[in-house]
């Protein structure tokens, strides 16, 4: 059916190594009719981050940590199944451990300095809030009959 259309990349030039990727495929559960019964559609795709050395240490280290409630023994995996065709699978699953890896490899965000409120902003505030405290104190019945 063709090559497929890795290489799947990370980040920059850092991509996936397809010597490393481990495949199993297996029957899909759900509708499908005849084929679905002999075709092994589903796609589990395995990584072992632990042992790679395609990451940079510190991308590794960032991913390990953040990934550590997904990984078993150092090792990440993505199923998918959503497509009939197992080709289609392959390459939903394999972009979809290009994006986990990114977004877990990727670097902390920059943390956010407080600023100061300008002290104008603030009394145009204070003071819209005591006009509309006066409206509604205008509201009460107390002199109605």
């Amino acid at each position: 059916m063709g090559r497929m259309s890795g290489p799947y990349v990370i980040r920059g030039s850092v991509s996936l190594p397809e010597a490393e990727l481990l495949w199993r495929f297996s029957r899909s559960s759900g509708p499908g009719g005849q084929h679905v019964n002999t075709s092994d559609s589903q796609v589990e795709l395995r990584f072992d981050l632990a042992a790679t050395n395609a990451l940079p240490e510190v991308w590794k280290e960032r991913a390990l940590e953040r990934l550590a409630g997904r990984l078993v023994g150092g090792v990440v995996t993505v199923r998918a199944s959503e497509h009939r065709s197992q080709w289609r699978n392959r390459e939903a699953a394999a972009v979809r451990l290009a994006a986990l890896l990114a977004e877990a490899s990727a670097p902390p965000p920059k943390p956010r300095r407080p600023t100061k409120i300008p002290r104008g902003i603030n009394e145009r505030r204070l003071r819209e809030k005591k006009q509309r405290a006066d409206t509604k104190r205008g509201r009460t019945g107390r002199d109605w009959h």
